[in-house]
């Protein structure tokens, strides 16, 4: 397996960040950390090892990114407003920085487990122009965990729940979702509780607006957790790149 690490400096952020890639070629797929995290995340925790077939055949090219939660997300006692600032300058990086360096034949898919499904959804969404659609895996669609209340428009730019409440059905990115791969699981066993809600309020809005989307509800024994994104991961990528294809 091709193993390339990368660093690139971030103009939103004013800072260098890291890029590893796993591959040479295939489908291209950007993974977001859970919450935290750094880019060699997936491998430290034997995601990239469960992939090693997908990646070694050339079906799949995983382009691994650095997190900078604990400044947003994760920062409960920060200022709200810079909190909302520095998640809205990571977003923008992802799209002028990370998107560039993707191959740029195909649109990739956003993915990622807990708080990276989150940055995939609210990446996805956002930007359906730039990726082909997200492969989500037991995320929190709503800043009420992280944020209480408390709303501005920069942080209403970054809650998917928010903003998909607020389009209307003839919004331009509502033809390029219907045209996307959207795939969004969460378990019902322990700490999903919030990812169950807020993944049903998730499907609600986007059968509002008429987006297919494969929404999937594991057991009550799924827990929010690695052992079971292994297997979520290695079930639902055949499906995707069959779709993708």
């Amino acid at each position: 397996m091709q193993v390339t690490h990368a660093w690139y400096y971030s103009r939103r952020l004013q800072r260098d960040m890291q890029l590893i890639t796993y591959g040479s070629k295939g489908y291209p797929f950007l993974v977001f950390p859970t919450q935290d995290g750094k880019a060699g995340q997936w491998e430290d925790f034997g995601m990239i090892e469960v992939l090693r077939p997908f990646i070694e055949n050339g079906a799949v090219r995983l382009y691994c990114i650095d997190s900078v939660d604990q400044e947003s997300w994760s920062d409960t006692n920060g200022d709200k407003s810079r909190r909302a600032q520095v998640q809205e300058a990571y977003f923008q990086s992802v799209c002028e920085d990370v998107v560039p360096r993707i191959d740029g034949k195909r649109r990739p898919v956003a993915t990622g487990c807990s708080m990276g499904a989150n940055h995939s959804v609210n990446t996805f969404l956002r930007r359906p122009d730039l990726f082909g659609g997200c492969l989500a895996l037991s995320g929190v669609y709503d800043t009420n965990v992280f944020f209480g209340d408390w709303m501005d428009k920069t942080l209403y730019d970054n809650a998917p729940l928010a903003y998909l409440r607020g389009m209307p059905k003839n919004h331009p990115y509502v033809k390029l979702y219907q045209k996307s791969q959207i795939v969004v699981c969460v378990g019902q066993g322990a700490w999903e509780d919030e990812g169950v809600r807020t993944t049903r309020d998730l499907e609600t809005q986007l059968v509002r607006l008429g987006v297919p989307a494969w929404i999937d509800y594991w057991g009550s024994d799924v827990n929010h957790d690695w052992p079971w994104w292994k297997k979520q991961v290695v079930y639902f990528l055949p499906f995707m790149l069959e779709a993708l294809q």
